[in-house]
């Protein structure tokens, strides 16, 4: 696989041709939607000419279909938005073209980043890298195994509760979810506002660093965002580690404990501390997590109603039409996720449910502050499994949610986490570790993923 330095001795016309021909090579995994051949073949004349330059001048990428781009549809993986072509681009793929990277395409996705598998993409699954016979975990799942298989260094993806680490712990690759607010949301389809965040997927954690670097920072488009804090760096003192005790216990797989005990082996080798810590509240997690971010989801989705842009299905009258049209555009887990965010905010339940679950959301925030009072970085499994069989969890939703366990803490606090691949040895299904920090330590988890990667070369 290539990294991002590879390509500087190539031109990016060459480049970007390699990488659109590996991804029509590689077309049976189905990871990619649309390509940008036309727009990113121009583009890449223009780096070779001398008239666009930058850090990433030349360097092919893909972006997850729910990013507003040129050159092709933006789908969300929908039949709702199925032909839509943005009026503009999303900031992380401005700042990105703005220092010469080249997107080469759009990659698939649960729709509307609704799912864990990416088998709830309106235009068919995406297949493990590793094992076809496997899901390539989701809602990123295009994006990992684009970058798994060679194709490019890096994908942009989106974590709203894991959508980014899961997969990538599913391929074998970084994922990288940043502090909630770090890289601005403008121009990318809304899923839960709260917890949604703009991440990338890379070969390497020094590659994950550089994209991260140029994406982040405010944007008046967004007023979530926070002022530009990140900063590559080293580790320049012994760390104080924790690993969380509920998120090893005999209900994860034996061999997602055993890599990461040997990653905790690994960081004790390179002089880091180690201890086990508690997070009682981690078993609650998914329950809030499953009450406050479906409530924000049927909020987001009201604007889909075949009126305005996307899907409009025929029918005579304007109640018919906005049913017809969302019962046409919405997949099955899509509506799932809106009939219990209208339960939940409705006037007999919300302070039953959706109230009590916000209140519960401020008890784990405040339970990882106490832990970051004590320790610099906190350790767990980034799913209770390796990827699972395609159609296996497929008609049992709750199944399917358990696998976001370990995952949705960190979204829920704004928290920043990095999947991190652990040794494995050929045959193996990959396993991903989870490095947890406080609030704006974006980089020292960057700084301790590079330093397990040199390790294990």
């Amino acid at each position: 696989m290539r990294r991002i330095d590879d390509y500087r001795d190539m031109t990016a016309v060459d480049a970007v041709r390699e990488a659109i021909e590996a991804a029509k090579a590689n077309e049976s995994f189905h990871a990619i939607l649309s390509l940008t051949e036309e727009r990113a073949l121009a583009r890449a004349a223009d780096v070779d000419a001398g008239t666009v330059s930058g850090r990433l001048a030349g360097v092919p990428f893909i972006a997850k279909d729910n990013f507003l781009t040129f050159g092709s549809a933006t789908t969300a993986a929908s039949r709702m938005l199925e032909n839509f072509e943005a009026p503009l681009q999303a900031t992380a793929i401005e700042r990105l073209e703005a220092e010469g990277a080249i997107c080469i395409g759009k990659a698939n996705l649960d729709a509307f980043a609704h799912g864990g598998s990416t088998e709830n993409s309106a235009f068919g699954p995406t297949k493990n890298a590793v094992d076809t016979s496997k899901v390539a975990g989701g809602s990123s799942g295009g994006s990992a195994v684009a970058v798994a298989l060679g194709i490019v260094p890096f994908a942009l993806g989106t974590d709203t509760g894991g959508s980014i680490r899961q997969p990538a712990s599913f391929n074998g690759v970084v994922g990288v979810k940043p502090t909630y607010g770090t890289v601005s949301r403008f121009g990318v389809v809304a899923m839960a506002s709260s917890t949604d965040t703009i991440g990338v997927l890379a070969v390497s954690a020094k590659d994950a660093e550089v994209v991260m670097d140029i994406m982040s920072g405010q944007d008046d488009r967004d007023m979530t965002t926070l002022p530009d804090f990140f900063a590559p760096q080293g580790i320049e003192r012994p760390l104080k580690i924790g690993v969380i005790g509920e998120a090893m216990t005999d209900d994860v797989a034996t061999v997602v404990r055993d890599k990461v005990v040997a990653s905790l082996e690994r960081m004790k080798g390179a002089g880091h501390s180690v201890d086990q810590v508690s997070l009682p509240i981690l078993k609650y997690a998914l329950a809030i997590y499953y009450i406050v971010v479906p409530a924000e989801i049927s909020s987001n989705l009201a604007r889909y109603d075949g009126i305005r842009y996307g899907l409009r299905a025929a029918n005579d009258t304007l109640s018919h039409l906005y049913g017809a049209s969302r019962d046409a555009g919405f997949m099955p887990e899509n509506k799932r996720r809106i009939l219990i965010g209208s339960y939940v905010l409705s006037s007999g339940y919300f302070d039953a449910y959706y109230l009590k679950a916000q209140k519960a959301r401020t008890l784990l925030i405040e339970e990882f502050n106490r832990l970051f009072d004590d320790y610099d970085i906190l350790v767990a499994p980034v799913a209770p499994t390796p990827a699972f069989a395609l159609g296996e969890n497929a008609d049992d939703p709750v199944k399917m949610y358990l696998a976001d366990i370990m995952t949705v803490p960190a979204s829920l606090a704004g928290l920043p986490a990095v999947s991190v691949p652990a040794k494995t040895e050929p045959g193996e299904l990959p396993v991903g570790v989870q490095l947890i920090g406080r609030r704006q330590s974006d980089a020292l988890l960057l700084a301790l993923a590079r330093q397990l990667e040199e390790e294990e070369a």
